[in-house]
């Protein structure tokens, strides 16, 4: 697991390296699927600049450093190149995480290089955690979205929906940012009217997974259904109905917290 500590200064040949070029992850073809490099190896293919290194923390005891290439960089035969969700459910949920956050602060940093009130550059301050304005000094630390997940259940059924616009056609769970201002309980409740048209109520939390697709964090609900019928909003819902649990779609896979809340639902029932 990782440890989201502070890091020296700069980095050593013997320290991980987590190495990204744009969206795609990149991970040695030797050892353990999705292992992230020793700084001396990754350098020696792509001659990494340590003075952009982005601290992530402790991976095995040892600091870990995630590094951008260009995209135009050739990935050589040494390393497999593929985005997050090519890692989700391939690897241990630790070591995804990793990536993950990886890959959300090196997002962070290029779309903060620039102050968002004057326009400013920025540069990097509190040993990678937030960046400054070299004019104003308005700091900004990565941000993180918080979005809730709810699996609504009506009896022994549970209601699962597919999403508009997606070429793999699974059914899923219902899902939506929180508003400012609002509950987690309000969001779910305000989503699942917005997706399917129903009230829902008995809203309980479950568990929290980060979600770095870019950043967010997903939280967790089960609720049950109150009043209504299922109306799919078609911008969001290309299809949504009531599920018995031995006759189900295509779902996600256990490595999503979707995944984990259909799973622990069908355990009860």
């Amino acid at each position: 697991m990782l440890d989201i500590s502070v890091l020296p200064l700069r980095p050593e040949a013997d320290d991980w390296a987590f190495v990204f070029a744009g969206r795609n992850t990149l991970t040695s073809l030797r050892g353990q699927p999705g292992a992230p490099w020793r700084l001396a190896e990754a350098d020696a293919l792509w001659s990494l600049n340590r003075d952009l290194a982005v601290p992530m923390g402790y991976w095995g005891g040892k600091a870990a450093w995630a590094f951008s290439i260009p995209e135009t960089n050739d990935t050589g035969l040494e390393a497999l190149s593929g985005n997050l969700y090519s890692l989700l459910g391939r690897v241990d949920d630790s070591l995804f995480h990793a990536h993950g956050r990886a890959y959300q602060l090196l997002h962070w940093q290029d779309t903060h290089r620039y102050c968002g009130r004057c326009g400013s550059p920025t540069s990097v301050i509190e040993g990678g955690r937030a960046v400054a304005c070299s004019d104003c000094s308005m700091r900004v630390y990565p941000r993180i979205s918080p979005c809730v997940i709810v699996l609504v259940s009506k009896g022994n059924k549970l209601l699962l929906a597919a999403a508009a616009g997606y070429q793999k056609r699974f059914y899923s769970t219902l899902a939506g940012f929180m508003e400012p201002g609002e509950t987690c309980e309000q969001t779910v409740m305000r989503e699942v009217r917005e997706e399917v048209g129903i009230e829902v109520s008995n809203i309980r939390y479950f568990t929290s997974q980060p979600w770095p697709f870019p950043s967010q964090v997903m939280l967790g609900f089960f609720a049950e259904w109150q009043s209504g019928e299922i109306v799919p909003n078609p911008d969001e819902i290309e299809e949504a109905d009531w599920f018995d649990p031995g006759a189900l779609p295509p779902t996600p896979p256990n490595a999503s917290i979707s995944g984990q809340l259909i799973s622990h639902f069908l355990q009860a029932h």
